[in-house]
């Protein structure tokens, strides 16, 4: 079905007569003869004497030009018949770590070795596009916790904002409760039994204002059901050593991932490889997604060009009459 988006534009059709009206004459700045007897000449001719006007032909082009660029401007689509969006009713919420110590390299990936939030980045980027009718959001915690990206079914858009997130951006400790309370103003809003919290972190809580323990019960409270990951290589497999001789890996506090997870009703992994992704989204796939009113949408296409593109074409008569003005044609000979 054809429509327009703001018919309001057309509103503004009679604007450059209202203009002509009630603006002064615009100054030529060419020479003009002045008579004192132009009353006389009127009365002699028995004419009054007025502004020449352009003819309707040369004012033709200029009215349908400025038609073109209203019905541009209204923004003409053809909307289709509504479709309804997948939607499974889970909102998800990732909170990433990106404390200083998440820069270890103690990771593999394909024999390459990595980081730990590089690693992050490419096992949860692909958890991320597979996430389709979801709600998806991103929360990048260090010393403080910020929302990077709110819930949205835009995953591509969250998948670039975790490929960004930096080494240090949110400060260099831990803040584990503080994150998870920052995912929890979010998800309160939400419908029961669809909110989840991913918590994805190397180490201990070292900083913030609420104690993880306390924002786990939180959660269960308002149902919000969180997974935690540990990431970072067992200390025994671990050959490299770290900064003064101690070893990351033993930062990692994960009987108190255990807890909050349990507290939540959640699981807590360990991510080694990807193995431990599947074992998430295997996890997540078995939640029973709450039953919320059905969204629809019409698809929209823009047909915006075309008026556009004609008004363009016709813009460019005037200025090839001034280029290219015609000449008259020679009289033919008199017999």
């Amino acid at each position: 079905m054809f429509e327009f988006a703001w018919p309001w534009v057309f509103l503004l059709a009679p604007l450059p007569w209202l203009l002509r009206l009630l603006l002064p004459p615009a100054d030529s700045g060419e020479a003009a003869l002045r008579v004192t007897f132009l009353a006389e000449l009127e009365n002699l001719s028995g004419r009054r004497a007025r502004l020449r006007l352009p003819g309707w032909r040369q004012q033709a082009p200029l009215v349908l030009l400025w038609l073109l660029l209203l019905s541009a401007a209204a923004r003409p689509e053809w909307v289709g018949e509504p479709r309804p969006l997948p939607t499974s009713g889970r909102d998800l919420l990732l909170a990433v770590d990106v404390s200083g110590s998440m820069e270890y390299a103690d990771m593999q990936w394909q024999g390459e070795t990595i980081s730990r939030l590089e690693l992050v980045k490419r096992l949860l980027g692909q958890f991320i596009e597979d996430r389709r009718g979801d709600r998806v959001g991103l929360i990048l915690f260090g010393s403080q916790a910020y929302l990077q990206a709110p819930l949205t079914f835009d995953r591509q858009t969250v998948r670039i904002w975790l490929e960004e997130a930096m080494i240090g951006i949110a400060g260099k400790n831990t803040a584990l409760g503080d994150a998870i309370g920052l995912a929890l103003k979010r998800l309160r809003q939400r419908p029961a039994q669809s909110r989840v919290l991913i918590l994805v972190t190397d180490g201990a809580n070292t900083a913030g204002e609420i104690d993880p323990q306390v924002a786990a019960r939180l959660a269960a409270g308002e149902g919000v059901r969180i997974h935690t990951i540990g990431i970072g290589a067992d200390p025994q497999q671990d050959g490299l050593p770290g900064l003064l001789g101690l070893t990351p890996g033993l930062d990692l506090d994960e009987p108190s991932l255990r807890a909050i997870a349990a507290e939540t009703g959640g699981t807590y992994f360990r991510a080694r490889s990807t193995e431990e992704l599947h074992a998430i989204e295997e996890t997540l796939d078995r939640l029973e997604p709450v039953a919320q009113t059905p969204t629809q949408a019409r698809p929209a296409r823009p047909l915006y060009p075309w008026p556009l593109a004609t008004a363009l074409l016709f813009s460019l008569l005037p200025v090839a009459r001034t280029l290219w003005p015609s000449r008259p044609r020679p009289g033919g000979s008199r017999r």
